[in-house]
């Protein structure tokens, strides 16, 4: 009965709701990005450092969403969470103990890259990424809970993780490299902004002040508006001072899923069941806008 009941189509959706592959790209772009502006730059790619590289920011990230979801069971912010991995399962030491493997494996392979370079920079800035992933939820920081956690994100997945990747492949640093890794560290903030709109009642209850909780939800999706469209004028501004080549402006081709996030997150701001999608629309704003605004570079190289 159980078997059947854990294939059963809801069940099915809860666990690829809970898995989140989508989110990955989140791992994956500031490798992709940090990376082809080091080829731009240099003409050189280490292609070992670079897929060594991304799966290791996969099982990192899958160590964070893991143990946010251990984190969050405790607090009772998940307990309308059904597809939380947490609650699925029923076993929070399991689902905390798979999160810390996937940490550790996660570690061994940005080991291998400063093995490689025999550096010590790039597994420093990981790690210090990671400290910002755990303060996010984990005990007794909570920074998540005071409204810090699009802070944290930009900092973890734009600067730190962009020029971590631009610093495996090169051993130095890039003003270009900062720069483009605002675009990505704005892009991967508007996912975990746009995912608290239809958590709002749960976040009150839990004493979690987001950012949603503390502007409404009309005020933040005006906000929203801005923040996505400063992908755009920035990158254009960039180009425009010729820090950026004339190739990046690829990643307009995104601003369809752009002005669909922001006119559907402007009609249904108010109502959870309406809008608790449009996380998964910033998720195609991030991927389409980093992975054309990445492939800028490589053809600017060509």
């Amino acid at each position: 009965m159980m078997t059947t009941k854990l294939i059963s189509y809801p069940n099915k959706k809860l666990w690829m709701a809970a898995i989140k592959p989508p989110m990955y790209s989140v791992a994956i772009m500031p490798i992709w990005v940090g990376t082809a502006v080091a080829f731009a730059e240099t003409k050189i790619l280490n292609g070992a450092i670079f897929f060594t590289f991304l799966a290791a920011a996969i099982l990192i990230l899958a160590w964070e969403n893991l143990s946010n979801d251990v984190f969050d069971s405790e607090t009772g912010i998940d307990q309308n969470k059904h597809h939380s991995l947490v609650n699925l399962t029923g076993n929070k030491l399991l689902i905390f103990w798979l999160g810390n493997l996937f940490l550790g494996l996660g570690l061994l392979g940005i080991s291998a890259i400063a093995w490689w370079q025999q550096d010590l920079t790039v597994i420093g800035i990981i790690l210090l990424c990671c400290a910002l992933g755990y303060t996010y939820q984990g005990p007794p920081f909570r920074l998540g809970y005071q409204g810090l956690g699009e802070i944290l994100c930009f900092f973890a997945f734009g600067p730190l993780a962009v020029s971590a990747a631009y610093y495996s492949q090169t051993q130095t640093w890039s003003m270009t490299g900062l720069a483009a890794s605002t675009i990505v560290g704005i892009a991967t903030t508007l996912i975990l902004f746009c995912s608290h709109f239809h958590q709002e009642k749960d976040d009150i209850a839990a004493g979690k002040r987001s950012p949603i909780v503390r502007l409404g939800t009309q005020k933040a999706a005006q906000l929203l508006r801005w923040l996505t469209g400063s992908i755009y004028a920035l990158t254009a501004m960039f180009v425009l001072l010729g820090v950026f080549p004339v190739w990046t402006i690829l990643s307009w081709v995104s601003l369809p899923f752009a002005i669909k996030l922001c006119r559907h997150v402007q009609q249904y701001h108010n109502q959870p069941e309406k809008v608790s999608n449009c996380k998964f629309i910033a998720v195609a704003v991030h991927f389409w806008s980093c992975l054309l605004f990445g492939l800028g570079f490589m053809l600017a190289a060509g």
